[in-house]
């Protein structure tokens, strides 16, 4: 039995699926789709910090909505907090973006009803998180999948909202049809040999993720490459990542060490995870690399922002 089978048989043995998504604070969204409340929209009401995005690209934590169109995805990424081992099978038929979006502003909307209560709650951003500003497509699941991706980007921008797409890559067909705020790839290997064991995709797709690359340099939305760094695995040839990189030409490139959560403690260790001094010293060598500088960093959640001229700049 190989480890992912190990995995998916402790996870099935306890809990369905459906029970899985609900214990950790997944609500659905249509038939398919999901949004959950993160970490830092919670620290952002109670004033304890926000994330790096806001940091980096000035978005409000507390007004952001977490979400994704579809819970399926192709790739079964080591360091993923979500139960990837759990398989979930393709809709035989996909909800309009209509219901999509609907569904996920109504279940935000009652995702947060209950923090009201609280005694630590800053009560003005906590009636701001029922108009929320930002839409990250980036929960669980691969959003490329779902084919009507570019129509609710629409919807949400039509309801003023920005919207952060990240794809892994691997469908450069949908990836060149996107125009969100943000778009980001997520590039987790530097070559095919360390993609297949870090992101463990179900299909050969390592030239679909080039491709994808390529498309970020024609695209007239701001673009993003994300590496999430694990030590022990894909914390390995800088130069070969700023190859990756290098025909892409994004305007930002995000590289953020592993974090120890979730189910990806059932894959991998503490010590995988890098030190802020370590993805620090990674992101110099990418950046000398592809002559691009520092633009910003956060320690808190161990991640560097590189930019073509050391910049950045709020996506409002």
């Amino acid at each position: 039995m190989t480890k992912a089978e190990e995995i998916e048989k402790k996870v099935r043995t306890s809990q369905s699926t459906r029970s899985i998504l609900i214990k950790h604070g997944y609500h659905l969204a249509g038939t398919h789709g999901a949004v959950k409340t993160c970490l830092w929209l919670n620290n952002s009401m109670r004033n304890r910090g926000a994330c790096y995005k806001s940091q980096f690209y000035g978005m409000s934590s507390h007004r952001c909505i977490q979400m994704t169109p579809t819970l399926v995805c192709n790739h079964r990424c080591l360091h993923c907090w979500r139960a990837v081992e759990v398989p979930i099978d393709v809709p035989h038929v996909w909800d309009p973006p209509e219901v999509i979006a609907e569904g996920c502003l109504a279940e935000h909307k009652r995702l947060v009803s209950g923090y009201g209560g609280s005694e630590f709650m800053d009560k003005m951003k906590w009636k701001e998180t029922f108009e929320p500003k930002h839409v990250a497509i980036s929960l669980s699941g691969e959003p490329t999948l779902y084919p009507y991706l570019p129509e609710l980007i629409d919807i949400f921008h039509k309801k003023d909202m920005t919207t952060f797409v990240v794809t892994n890559g691997t469908n450069p067909d949908m990836v060149k049809k996107l125009s969100p705020s943000q778009l980001y790839i997520s590039l987790n290997a530097p070559d095919k040999e360390t993609y297949e064991k870090a992101c463990v995709p179900k299909a050969d797709t390592w030239e679909n993720i080039k491709r994808s690359l390529s498309h970020l340099n024609k695209s007239a939305t701001r673009t993003a490459v994300r590496i999430t760094l694990n030590r022990g695995l894909n914390m390995i040839s800088p130069s070969g990542y700023s190859d990756m990189i290098r025909p892409a030409k994004p305007d930002y490139i995000e590289l953020k060490a592993y974090m120890y959560l979730g189910f990806s403690r059932n894959r991998l260790k503490p010590e995988n995870m890098p030190t802020y001094e370590e993805v620090l010293e990674f992101s110099k060598q990418v950046a000398e690399s592809l002559d691009y500088r520092i633009a910003d960093g956060s320690r808190g959640s161990r991640v560097v922002l590189l930019s073509k001229d050391g910049t950045k700049q709020s996506i409002l």
